[in-house]
This record gives C-alpha cells, structure tokens and sequence, in this order.
C-alpha cells in the first residue's frame, strides 16, 4: 500500500513539478482533442462544479470565460473572486423565471446574444468555456437546441465546453465525453432553510 501511495505522489510531482512536463507539451502541440462536460440532474452543485473548474483552469493559465443564461445580477459571491481572477464573466437573463408564461422576446433576445459571444470567445482562443443553466434556455425556447448541436460540433482542438443545467437534452448528453448528473438526497430547504449567503449565493 505504502508502495503505491509513493508511485503516485512520485507520478503526480513528476507531472506538475515542471510546466514543461508531459502532460503540458500534448497541449502546446494541439493534440488535445475538445471535451464537452455535462453537470445535470436535481441536486445542488452543478454550478458550483462548473465555477470550481473554471477557477482550476485559470490557475493553469487558460483563458477561461463564463457564460450564464437566465441568470441576472450580482449578488452571488463568485462574481467578483472570477472577474478578479480576470475570467470573463458574462449574464444573459432577465432573472425571472418560467414559472406558466412564454419568454418574452427581450430575453429571447439576450440568450441569443449569448450564444453568439461564446462563439466569439471560442475564436477567441478560450480554453474553458462555461455554458451555466444551458438546458433551461434551451429548453424553454430561448436557444434552439439545433444552434448548440452545431457549437459543439464545430469546437475547435483544445476547447473544454463545460454545459449546465436541470433536464440535460438526450441530444447533448450523447455529445459529451463526461456527464456527471447530481442527485439530491437532502437539501436544507425541505426544513425550510433558505439560501444562505456564501453557501447558496
């Protein structure tokens, strides 16, 4: 046991230990292949894990962008540690939600917008691309799914597209090389506890 534990800090050191390591020349030759990640399903954390990986690859030097749909304002508390961190961070929501009523043609609009900036930042050259609460928008008639269908095809080497969101289309979990999907098993709400800052937001 003690024997294996030594094999892999020794790998692991031997990785991270010099930038110009293994794992570091198969990015710079551009054999990297795109990877799309999918975080779906009913529990709490699918953004959380798609900001942590954000923050990872920017601490790797990548260019990192954040794209949120249906989302608004600036309360939550990753906002300013991202934009800090130089991550662009970007909204295109109006904050309200589809609770019986049809989008209206402003947000319409605004998801649209969106998709079209991460298409900018894909020729852009960013490395790690969020798309946080993607289904929503696409499953609410914001986006047509057919738009992201194309964007993933077309990914260029050494892009990570990570997609979000409750109700993942078949379409897109098919598509991606990594779906983790959350499940809830208990949640603090149902003692009726609301979000809490620097937890929830």
């Amino acid at each position: 046991m003690r024997r294996s534990l030594d094999r892999k800090k020794s790998f692991f050191g031997n990785v991270f230990r010099n930038k110009r390591g293994s794992l570091f020349k198969v990015w710079k030759r551009g054999g990297y292949n795109s990877m799309i990640q999918v975080y779906t399903g009913n529990g709490k954390g699918k953004t959380s894990a798609a900001i942590g990986q954000a923050v990872r690859a920017k601490g790797q030097g990548f260019k990192v962008g954040v794209f949120q749909f249906l989302k608004a304002g600036r309360q939550t508390g990753e906002i300013q540690v991202l934009e800090e961190m130089g991550i662009l961070f970007r909204q295109y929501g109006s904050g309200r939600w589809f609770n019986n009523r049809l989008p209206e043609q402003e947000e319409i609009d605004l998801a649209h917008l969106g998709l079209t900036e991460v298409v900018k930042a894909i020729s852009d050259g960013y490395q790690l691309i969020v798309l946080d609460e993607i289904s929503h928008a696409i499953n609410f008639g914001l986006i047509p799914i057919d738009k992201v269908i194309s964007l993933i095809t077309d990914l260029p080497k050494n892009t990570e597209l990570i997609l979000t969101g409750r109700g993942m289309p078949e379409q897109l979990v098919l598509k991606a090389d990594l779906v983790t999907e959350m499940k809830e098993v208990k949640h603090p709400y149902k003692k009726g506890i609301g979000p809490r800052r620097g937890i929830e937001y």
